[in-house]
């Protein structure tokens, strides 16, 4: 994998001083997005945090994927630990004027993984038995949590993209739903923390998808009204990170 940190004018501001503390790559991404009332997230979101909305309209996003290369700066991928499928369950909300991704749960099928993005990064990772498989040209994904205490849930479905590749315009919803660069969470006192990222440009494509069952937004305590959800497909996207900081109180 190669992060390119010259190209940065798809930045909205700047990259982070001081160097980044993790790669890895995500593969073969539906991005799951449906129009939610912006009530519906309220209660479930720090006060300080702002909810970001797109013409008013705020989104409640879920994300099947796999990843691979997760590694140290300075070190090499690990067998058996660097490689897993992960699930998130998602909303973007903004403070300072930096727009982001507040994650309601994150699963992963890698036990370690889940220990350390708890301890470092303060986000709600789960541990799940999982799988993410190719099969005639559709990705079959399966995610059933297993994590101790937490409330279960599970994504049975599969997907493929259908459209030619393109880069979200800014100023679509497209754009908003996809190009953020960074994430916020909440230590044990309830303190925000950022986490800023880069990557290129989604190399997005429409898609189809079967959600045979999906009951990870009801896990979090979200319920969504029926409706077909707004589908996007992305086959690769390499990824730095930094290191969590808090912000002032």
């Amino acid at each position: 994998m190669r992060v390119n940190l010259e190209q940065v004018a798809n930045r909205p501001w700047p990259l982070p001083s001081g160097p980044w503390v993790m790669a890895q790559s995500w593969h073969d991404l539906l991005f799951v997005h449906w129009p939610v009332p912006e009530a519906t997230l309220r209660p479930h979101i720090p006060a300080r945090l702002a909810i970001d909305t797109f013409e008013g309209q705020a989104w409640l996003g879920v994300v099947p994927f796999r990843m691979s290369g997760v590694r140290l700066r300075g070190t090499p991928a690990l067998p058996g630990l660097s490689a897993f499928p992960e699930l998130n369950v998602r909303t973007y909300v903004h403070v300072e004027g930096k727009p982001g991704v507040w994650f309601f749960s994150l699963d992963a099928d890698n036990r370690i993984a889940v220990a350390i993005a708890r301890t470092w990064f303060h986000l709600p990772y789960f541990r799940a038995h999982m799988s993410c498989e190719e099969r005639n040209g559709r990705i079959e994904y399966k995610c059933a949590r297993s994590h101790r205490g937490a409330p279960s849930g599970v994504l049975n479905g599969r997907y493929l993209p259908i459209g030619k590749v393109f880069a979200a315009v800014p100023g679509s919803l497209e754009h908003f739903l996809t190009e953020r660069y960074c994430l916020y969470a909440a230590d044990e006192e309830g303190r925000i923390l950022r986490g800023e990222i880069h990557h290129a440009p989604w190399p997005l494509q429409t898609a189809e998808a079967e959600l045979i069952s999906n009951t990870m937004p009801e896990a979090d305590g979200i319920y969504l009204a029926p409706a077909k959800p707004l589908l996007h497909f992305s086959k690769k996207q390499d990824v730095v990170v930094w290191n969590p900081r808090r912000l002032p109180v």
